[in-house]
């Protein structure tokens, strides 16, 4: 008996039914469904000006228990809010209830080259130079949401800009966006990591992209080595604590005084790690981006800071991150600049800070007059000592002179 073509089908078996192969059908027809909203889904995004679109299912991220254990040991510091919401990270939908997908979203940040600062000036973060990102991003989000629920009507849609419980570099790199540097920050080959992460939450199915598995950071330690405050605890754990973006932007209250000669000439936030990450050499600078530098941003003039009350800092910094720390905390960090730099006209601007309303920031100014030489800083803070109320403040104080004696530099006798 001549042996069974293996091709053909099997004695007795029967022709597939048209009926088995509908839902294959279907299928097929969900997937490519699928896929082509999500390819026009970053087409929208594109078109809103972001540079990265990457889709991922909407689950709990690999890092979380990392993130608890970040937490626990105490490495947010003052920022409440992340601990606050510890249980909300654990799933996109308590940002979106009935979430089942994202769409993660970077804007590179890269503009212009920072300007050397000159004599009583202090360097601002690249992020900061412009409008408030996000503002700038929220309106692009909006948008792309909108476009997402006229095609879908019923179709739920949020977008969030790093305020919502989300672990947005771990959802960036589950999108395939990039991996996770030891600065902590996410890195893409070819914008290297000036990028603001945004993401779109939906309750529609989107056609998925691969996760970004590798990492390209290879036995690099310039970020870690560079440090000026030494913030990184290890390799992808910083402890903001110490970090001086937290301390110039998120810390309300007095910088410690061993971290404050380590803040050296930056006004709001630290590009430190960053511009020494190899893969932020190749990315070029854009013009024409609302993230580009505004007038007197790059630097900043930290003496004219202090010509300003209440509603001249609000009508210059409004709209920008600056207003974050609100003036007080910008005119602190100014002060510690000026104790850092010693630049001329620095001891009159000090001086002149020891009567700001604000103790946190007479505070500064005493420890910065401390860190200057001479007659004309000691005699400041002597006088000042005679009225000053508070008790931090008078501590500050205190401790300048004490310096001042230990220099040789006391006027007190």
């Amino acid at each position: 008996m001549a042996s069974m073509d293996p091709n053909s089908p099997a004695l007795g078996s029967q022709p597939p039914r048209v009926a088995d192969a509908a839902p294959r059908l279907q299928e097929r027809s969900a997937t490519a469904d699928r896929q082509a909203l999500t390819a026009r889904l970053k087409e929208q995004a594109q078109r809103q000006g972001f540079d990265l679109a990457g889709a991922c299912p909407a689950v709990t991220p690999t890092g979380l228990h990392a993130f608890y254990d970040w937490l626990a040991a105490g490495y947010a510091g003052e920022m409440q809010y992340l601990p606050d919401r510890r249980e909300a990270y654990a799933h996109p939908r308590h940002v979106l209830p009935g979430a089942r997908s994202l769409l993660l979203l970077a804007a590179s940040y890269r503009t212009a080259e920072p300007a050397p600062p000159a004599a009583g000036s202090g360097r601002v973060s690249r992020y900061a130079w412009g409008n408030d990102y996000h503002d700038v991003l929220r309106q692009r989000l909006h948008a792309i949401c909108d476009w997402l629920k006229a095609e879908l009507p019923g179709a739920a849609a949020r977008g969030v800009v790093d305020t919502a419980p989300l672990l947005e570099r771990e959802f960036a790199q589950l999108a395939g966006l990039g991996w996770v540097g030891k600065n902590t920050l996410i890195l893409n080959k070819k914008l290297g990591s000036w990028l603001f992460l945004a993401a779109v939450l939906t309750d529609v199915e989107l056609a998925y992209d691969a996760p970004h598995q590798a990492s390209h950071c290879g036995t690099c330690t310039a970020c870690l080595d560079a440090c000026p405050t030494d913030a990184f605890v290890a390799p992808y754990v910083l402890d903001s604590r110490r970090c001086i973006s937290y301390l110039t932007i998120e810390l309300r209250d007095h910088v410690p005084a061993e971290l404050r000669p380590g803040l050296g000439d930056w006004l709001l936030g630290c590009d430190v790690c960053q511009d020494v990450c190899p893969w932020n050499r190749k990315p070029a600078g854009r013009e024409n981006s609302p993230f580009a530098p505004l007038a007197a941003m790059n630097p900043v003039d930290l003496l004219a800071l202090f010509e300003l009350n209440d509603e001249g800092f609000r009508a210059r910094f409004r709209g920008t991150p600056l207003w974050r720390p609100r003036r007080r905390g910008i005119l602190r960090n100014a002060a510690l600049v000026l104790g850092n730099t010693r630049p001329p006209g620095g001891i009159a601007v000090l001086s002149r800070g020891l009567r700001d309303t604000e103790p946190l920031v007479r505070a500064a100014c005493a420890w910065a007059l401390g860190q200057y030489p001479g007659d004309q800083a000691q005699a400041a803070l002597r006088h000042r000592w005679q009225s000053e109320p508070d008790p931090h403040v008078r501590n500050e104080l205190a401790s300048a002179l004490a310096l001042a004696r230990q220099s040789g530099h006391d006027i007190s006798s």
